[in-house]
């Protein structure tokens, strides 16, 4: 079936319900390690604690790539189902997660939201490949990183804003501020209405060919076998694109992880106090924690507006690119090489950097995660069936969540302990792991991956 080209206010309604996905994960990024820590945890245990992340998407998003391959109704479309069932349930869980009475309860929680993101997430990057004419990939991928750039940065700066309005920053011992917690609630209602905006705006096309499609979602029984027999003959240029991702997100993982301890701690020189470090009996040292714990959550706010810049800079090279690419083709390969290389060097240079000229950092890593979000997406959709795209993109996550998988039983503490016990040395990994990940770009070498190809 010959697609037809969109314009761009078509492009972007069928896109717009990724702004509420990542205001989920914009939020959560951005402040679960905050709430971990202020319910106690270490920060050598946050690694640990986020690896609910990771694991769920490893075993939901195949799944649902999968079936929503095989889903179609006449009414909903093939993959707004589960646009809408994910919406639901993230909604529900960013507004419960700040309110956590233990650590437990909110590492339970991440399990929960990181499920119902991933369950609307993938579908969307299917929507992409199933609406659009190979030439409008490129630009159809990246308005989808406009829209997440606008999201990242306002998510990421929601509990700066509300405190701004007189929303208290400050909390009993084991509490998370009010601040936080108006900021996920707003979050939650803003995940909702973005997807039921491109549920109600946006048509589906059906299968090309409604019997051989009956003929397939006849053959449910073979989930796991089809699984590991598309896994078994992926093509050369997403196992290559594999190795780039494998790096990237190693990095990206990291960030999100320790950022906030490592730049709390080496930036702003106010490290989360340890309940257990005071004598909570005697008032001066109550006191003094609670001082020092008033301090941690402002720098922990001026450290998630300053990652909310790197959503602005995604934003404004996306934004860039769909102007070029609703015109003309793009090399997606060196576009992606120059943007992890510089957001590389943002990791690496926070460790000379002061609390005004953090968001500099940012501001290059924003370049790496505004080609992360759409470059690899666009190449893949490019090397692969379009009528197994739901399960390819599933599959794909699998390069994604593997390296997250590594960095949280341990591979962060690990390698970045070689360097010293100092929480910076973190970003210095995410760093030198941004860079690797931009060189092996030079291993993709499919033209059609690399450039739309008109056909002769």
């Amino acid at each position: 079936m010959e697609k037809r080209k969109l314009s761009f206010w078509q492009i972007w309604n069928m896109s717009f319900g990724f702004l509420g996905i990542q205001f989920g994960f914009a939020l959560q990024g951005g402040f679960m390690s905050r709430i971990f820590q202020t319910l106690g945890a270490g920060k050598e245990d946050i690694p640990l604690l986020w690896i609910a992340a990771p694991l769920t998407g490893l075993l939901v998003q195949p799944i649902i790539g999968y079936m929503s391959d095989r889903t179609w109704s006449v009414k909903w479309g093939r993959r707004k189902p589960y646009f809408l069932v994910g919406a639901v349930l993230s909604s529900i869980a960013l507004f419960f997660v700040p309110h956590s009475p233990a650590l437990w309860v909110a590492a339970g929680f991440l399990w929960i939201l990181d499920a119902s993101i991933n369950i609307s997430m993938e579908p969307f990057r299917a929507l992409v490949a199933d609406k659009l004419p190979q030439s409008q990939r490129s630009y159809g991928f990246v308005v989808q990183t406009l829209i997440i750039g606008i999201g990242t940065w306002i998510a990421s700066n929601l509990p700066w804003m509300v405190s701004q309005l007189g929303v208290s920053n400050e909390a009993a011992s084991g509490v998370v501020p009010m601040s936080v917690k108006v900021a996920f609630a707003i979050g939650a209602l803003v995940f909702m209405a973005s997807i039921l905006y491109t549920v109600f705006k946006t048509e589906e096309y059906p299968p090309e060919n409604m019997e051989e499609f009956e003929l397939e979602k006849a053959k449910k029984n073979n989930f796991i076998p089809d699984i590991i027999n598309n896994i078994g003959s992926m093509p050369s240029t997403m196992k290559k694109l594999g190795v780039i991702q494998f790096f990237s997100w190693f990095a990206f993982f990291t960030m999100w992880s320790m950022a906030n301890p490592a730049l709390t701690e080496h930036i702003f020189h106010t490290p989360a106090p340890l309940e257990a470090a005071f004598n909570m009996a005697d008032t001066v040292q109550a006191e003094a924690f609670n001082i020092a714990n008033t301090k941690f959550q402002e720098s922990s706010n001026s450290v998630g507006s300053a990652m909310g810049i790197y959503g602005l800079s995604s934003m404004a090279f996306a934004l860039l690119l769909t102007f070029y690419t609703s015109k003309r083709n793009i090399n997606r390969k060196y576009v992606h090489l120059f943007s992890l290389i510089l957001g590389g060097i943002g990791f690496l240079l926070m460790n000379y950097a002061s609390p005004e000229s953090l968001k500099y950092c940012f501001v290059l890593i924003g370049f790496a995660w505004g080609s992360i979000l759409s470059m690899p997406y666009a190449m893949l959709s490019s090397a692969v069936d379009p009528k197994k795209m739901g399960v390819i993109m599933g599959i794909f996550n699998m390069f994604i969540v593997i390296p997250q998988i590594i960095a949280a039983l341990g591979g962060i503490n690990y390698v970045s302990n070689l360097l010293g016990e100092e929480a910076i040395n973190a970003m210095t990994i995410a760093g030198i792991s941004l860079v690797i990940a931009g060189l092996c770009n030079l291993l993709i070498t499919d033209k059609n991956a690399i450039s739309y190809q008109e056909e002769n």
